[in-house]
């Protein structure tokens, strides 16, 4: 049976009798009671006070009608709330460890009065069910604070930046931003990085995660990279990354096809692992656990997907005229021949098929059909920011260079 908490906010009456007075030997006759209403609490805008709550998670096998058949609720109408409340509360969003709760009136505590159901944080849906049954969707209150923060290399990134005090959301988009621009596996220790960004907070305690990044700046091998968010169209919303002289951060290749990795063999000669003698190396190899997600380091369409007897599992794909990739040594492929895919999207996993003696990736880059080295290649140039917009831009990243270029100081 399950174990059903309730929380009971009853007010305690204080209770303020006359005393005698031993200085004045003045004697009050009567005595005075004052009782003192508690503040408000609310929650789901309801005052707490004014009900029992039993708090809960959704496990394995819980349904809307299972959990309002646990409290009391006949068959009959529990179909009758199901049909009206339908369009709100949907088996396929009710997920194992999500909370919910029910309210219990205090003037009829044997009753279900509400029942609350949380997807998320921030959104919750409340199904009222005394009297009349209706249900509707609101939202917690959530306020967003800025974060200015700086720290240096000694470690890593990840290490690195929690020291510093960055959130871990915070960090991956640092290390997002900068993908283009920056090789986090080769950093030294005295390499500077500094983010600007709005958190947000559900009722004013409960993090809730990373809004924006405003803006970030990196110092790596004695270079400084800025780059500040700029909406270009607010109807649609579109956004993008770009440095101090309006140019866009993304660029049309990503530095590596892992997030995280290390390079463990470069295009070239080298005496081949498996097969014991030297031989052309037309790759760049990059190992990580099996199972590591590899991602398109630019957008295109696949034109191979599939075995090959040295390649293992392999995926190859044209981005334009000039440049075609590939991806080998796969666990699994995840994309298929003719399919378009995306800067970023994962195309399989890290794996040690075909000839290959521990995980990695071998990725390969052509350039007009010849195989080149892209770490030593130069990689077209990022697109700048459209030139009736450009004023506007650098008059709206002033302040936040000033602000990025004083921390730390």
């Amino acid at each position: 049976m399950r174990k059903r908490i309730v929380y009971s906010l009853l007010a305690m009456p204080l209770l303020f009798a006359a005393c005698n007075d031993p200085k004045t030997n003045t004697t009050n006759t009567h005595s005075n009671t004052t009782t003192q209403t508690p503040p408000p609490v609310y929650e789901f805008g309801f005052n707490l006070n004014d009900y029992n709550i039993s708090r809960d998670t959704l496990k394995q096998g819980d349904t809307f009608g299972k959990l309002l058949e646990n409290h009391q609720i006949g068959a009959t109408e529990i179909h009758r709330i199901a049909e009206i409340t339908k369009e709100l509360i949907n088996p396929r969003n009710f997920q194992v460890g999500k909370p919910y709760a029910f309210l219990f009136d205090k003037k009829t505590p044997d009753t279900a009065h509400s029942f609350i159901y949380q997807p998320n944080l921030v959104d919750y849906v409340v199904v009222h069910l005394a009297d009349s049954v209706y249900a509707y969707t609101a939202q917690r209150k959530v306020s967003v604070k800025e974060r200015a923060v700086a720290g240096s290399i000694s470690n890593n990134l990840t290490v690195d930046a929690q020291e510093a005090g960055i959130g871990q959301q915070a960090t991956y988009q640092l290390g997002q931003i900068f993908d283009y621009t920056v090789d986090f596996f080769r950093l030294q220790k005295g390499d500077v990085f500094k983010i600007i960004y709005d958190e947000k907070f559900v009722e004013d305690t409960i993090n809730a995660g990373v809004e924006k990044v405003k803006a970030a700046y990196f110092k790596w091998e004695g270079k400084e990279y800025y780059a500040f968010n700029f909406t270009t169209d607010s109807i649609k919303g579109s956004s993008g990354y770009y440095d101090e002289n309006g140019n866009m951060m993304k660029r049309m290749f990503l530095k590596a096809p892992l997030d995280i990795f290390r390079i463990t063999s470069k295009f070239g000669m080298r005496f081949h692992p498996v097969l014991h003698r030297m031989k052309g190396h037309f790759g760049t190899d990059y190992a990580a656990p099996t199972g590591t997600p590899i991602r398109t380091t630019a957008a295109g369409t696949v034109i191979e997907a599939g075995y090959g007897s040295g390649n293992g599992n392999y995926v190859k794909v044209r981005h334009n005229n000039t440049y075609t990739t590939q991806y080998l040594h796969m666990s699994k492929i995840l994309v298929k021949r003719g399919q378009g895919v995306a800067q970023g999207q994962v195309i399989g996993l890290v794996g040690s098929t075909g000839l290959a003696t521990g995980p990695h990736v071998c990725y390969r880059f052509w350039k007009n059909g010849v195989q080149v080295d892209p770490l030593k290649e130069k990689m077209p140039d990022s697109v700048p920011i459209e030139a009736n917009l450009k004023a506007q831009y650098l008059e709206y990243i002033k302040p936040l260079k000033e602000q990025l270029d004083k921390l730390g100081n």
